[in-house]
This record gives C-alpha cells, structure tokens and sequence, in this order.
C-alpha cells in the first residue's frame, strides 16, 4: 500500500488547442480530494466495487479474486479465492432484519460459469453452485421476499439456503446482460435489445411451489441495451447502444418519456446512414445511469447529460466530459456529480442553475440539445415560448482526480471515508479529503500526547 499527496489536477496532455475538452489548471479550490491512498492487491483488471457496510468494501475483476478492505484505512481485510475465471457480477445477500444473526453474505458469478456464496466477515465460502449451463452475467437481490436472482441463458430464483426455487426456460444466447425489481413482484430484464417483465409467484395454501412467468416483452429499443436503473418505485429508465433513452412506467409498463435522434433526415438519407454521418455509435451509446428526484443523469458517449423527469427534457450537457467513453457516474450531495472514464480520469462536476434567454431557441429533441443533426425549426417554437421564463443548468468541472494510467471502470463514494476507484491497471485508489484528513491526524496525535503524559496545558 502506497500514499501519496496530491496539490491538484493537471492539463490534459497531448490535446489540440481547440479540443472541446473542459480543463482545470493547477488549483483546485472546491476539490476536496488531495490525498490518495493506493491499494494492491489485484493482478488483472479491478472491474467491480460494492460496498459491505459503512466502513468496508470489496473489489473483483479479471483475476477472479475478491478482495475486501477497510475504507477508512486502506487495509485489505480479507481475500476470497475460488474462481478459476474472470467475476462477471458481484452483489451483496444482507441478513433479514429479524434474524438474530447479522451475517452478510457476498455472491460472485464468474465465467467459470459458477456463483459462489462467501460470508463477508470470515471470508468462508459457504457455497458453490455450479449448475449453470452459461456464464451469469449479472445477479440482483428480492430482498423483501428473501430470494435472490441470477441471470445469463435463463433466469434462476434462489433461496437464501442456496436451493433452485425456480427458473425459466433459455431465453437467448445473448444471455440476461441487467435486472431490476419492479412492483408487484416482478423484475424486467434486459436481453439484447429487448426488456421482458417476469412476475414471481410465491407459495400459497393452494401451491407450495414458486414459479416465475414472463408477462411482457417491450420491443421498443432498436439497439442492444446497455444500462438499467430504477428511477422511482413508480418508474425504470434505459439506455441502448444508439442513445435511446426511455423512462418507463414500472405499474403498467408503458412508455413515459422516450427521447432520442429528433433530426429531420433528408428523403435520400435513411435513419442509420443519418446516424452514421453525425456521429459513430460508440459515442452516443449510453453507458450508465444515476439519478434522484428530479432527475436522470446520463454517461452517453464521452459526454454527462441531465434530464429533468418533470419538464421531459436535458437540462444540462458537457458534450466532451472526457477523452474517450464515460463508464460510470454517481450523483454526490450538494448537486455534484462525479464521472470516470476509459481515460483513466476521475472528475467531479457541480450542477449550477443559469437563466434561460428568452430568444435562445430550445432544441426539440434529446440530440439535438447535444448538437447532432438539425433543429427542426418549425417545431422549436411553441417550445420556445413554453421555456422563455424557465431556468436552465450548466455542469460545471470543479475537480480532476489524476491517479489512475488506465481506463477507470467505476467508483464508490463514501461520505466519511472519501471515494474509492478500480481501474484497468490492477490498481484500487481510495481519494481522501485532504483537510478532514489533516485534521483527524492532528486530533489523534494530541490524543497519544496526552495518554504519554506529554501534553502540558499553560496556565
């Protein structure tokens, strides 16, 4: 374990003058991050962290270790080793709040086409399952009926004995890529470019046996889908690999919102060729999601974008967040936003509101506000007029965290421990505050002064 001291960010290097990239100099006045710890433990991409407590939280990635550490001190507490392959999916089993025992459990699912099941306090691996005819790609957990859910080819539904209650037939061999639970006990699945809702019947008198049925299938996307989050108890939102953003109704399963290309393409050019020539689809796929009340924050290409549920539009962007593809986002306290990227940078960006002028036209559709194709002209006004006394916001870089050498594949943030990044180079940093650190050692330090006897207060 190394630490490091850190005074700022630096200037991108290798940048043409007129790059769109945001920059910030050398003083970073509201950047709270100025000391970093760096944490080895791993030999192969750290792709996953989740977080066991107020104080603890594990990393997994390619070398299909897990490896658990304290967040306020750096320390690796525990390693899990059992698989042979890379982890795909990683998720946290809490105990039943009624149950006297409060042992966490850990799931991994790797490609070694295993789960296993690991206490996070002893490490002991309770069990291994390996039943599964494909790789489970991702795990969610039903904590109001005490399941948990594994998703690749088929659907399984487990109990927390770790016996099969149920399971559907092979979907598809893209396999499950995301789960999410929805009311009525259901969850919705995303399999390629569709979503499937499936309900889950729990015993009753008359049946002692669990089933789980498939509902619906939303066909609306027309490209694969690459992220899905729950918005509210009321709604879900997805976004697929050509910017498609779709806020659904998780009651009913209808569609709320749906934004995406609102250009006027010319008679000649069809719908892809329009795409091909405004942008290549790795730069408008959407990534990752965050969201809170009012909003849903986008990692869309290499850019951040906020939109806004009531008004059903973006009301902020930074089209060039980064150099290249935004893998991950998280909506801070105090209207910040943190984004880390394929780049190997970390920043940290505050959402500030600015008056909307009165004759600046607002674009009619969700790409056009990120300036791709053109603003049907016709369309703009009425809601021109509607926006006139409105506010509209700006993201605005208050931070650049520089630590990493390769791509940064997520973070978790801690309100008292600081934030914690994995990244491509093997590497775990844990980002300190600075001042709050300073502090805590001054304190400790008149603490052992004063158990020495060596502290003498003047009269």
């Amino acid at each position: 374990m190394l630490r490091w001291l850190i005074g700022g960010g630096r200037e991108p290097q290798g940048l043409a003058e007129k790059s769109p990239l945001q920059t910030i100099g050398e003083e970073q006045t509201q950047n709270p991050y100025t000391e970093l710890l760096v944490l080895k433990a791993h030999h192969d991409i750290v792709r996953f962290l989740v977080q066991l407590d107020d104080y603890r939280f594990a990393s997994a990635g390619d070398d299909g270790i897990v490896v658990v550490w304290n967040a306020q001190t750096g320390e690796k507490l525990l390693e899990l080793n059992g698989h042979t392959q890379k982890i795909t999916a990683i998720i946290t089993f809490p105990s039943l709040e009624s149950c006297e025992e409060k042992n966490q459990l850990i799931l991994t699912a790797s490609a070694d086409r295993t789960v296993t099941v690991w206490d996070s306090d002893t490490g002991r691996q309770v069990q291994r399952i390996s039943c599964f005819q494909s790789t489970v790609k991702c795990l969610t957990v039903l904590q109001r009926l005490d399941v948990w859910l594994s998703g690749g080819n088929d659907l399984c539904v487990w109990n927390r004995k770790l016996d099969l209650l149920c399971k559907t037939s092979h979907l598809s061999d893209t396999g499950i890529s995301a789960l999410v639970e929805i009311p009525k006990n259901c969850v919705v699945a995303a399999v390629g470019k569709e979503l499937i809702i499936f309900r889950l019947v729990a015993p009753t008198e008359g049946s002692l046996e669990w089933d789980i049925l498939e509902i619906k299938h939303l066909l609306d996307h027309q490209d694969n889908i690459l992220s899905l989050i729950n918005v509210n108890d009321l709604s879900f939102v997805t976004g697929s690999h050509i910017g498609e953003l779709i806020i659904w109704d998780a009651l009913d399963w209808t569609m709320q919102a749906y934004e995406r290309n609102f250009w006027d393409p010319a008679p000649q050019l069809d719908t892809q060729q329009e795409i091909k020539l405004c942008q290549k689809s790795n730069d408008i796929s959407i990534h990752h999601f965050t969201c809170d009340e009012e909003n849903v924050f986008a990692a869309v290409g290499r850019g951040l974008y906020v939109y806004n549920l009531q008004m059903k539009r973006v009301i902020a962007c930074q089209k060039t967040a980064h150099d290249s593809s935004v893998l991950h986002i998280a909506k801070l306290p105090n209207r910040q936003l943190i984004s880390c990227s394929e780049d190997g940078s970390v920043r940290i960006w505050e959402l500030r509101e600015k008056q909307q002028l009165a004759a600046e036209p607002v674009p009619t559709g969700f790409f056009n506000m990120w300036g791709f194709g053109r603003v049907n002209k016709q369309a703009s006004q009425p809601v021109k007029k509607q926006q006139e006394n409105t506010t509209s916001c700006s993201l605005e870089l208050i931070g650049d965290l520089i630590g990493h050498s390769s791509s940064v594949e997520m973070f978790l943030y801690f309100e008292d421990h600081g934030l914690v990044t994995c990244s491509a180079d093997h590497l775990i940093i844990l980002w300190k505050n600075g001042e709050r650190e300073s502090g805590l050692r001054s304190l400790r330090l008149f603490q052992k002064l004063e158990e020495n006897g060596d502290l003498y207060l003047a009269v």
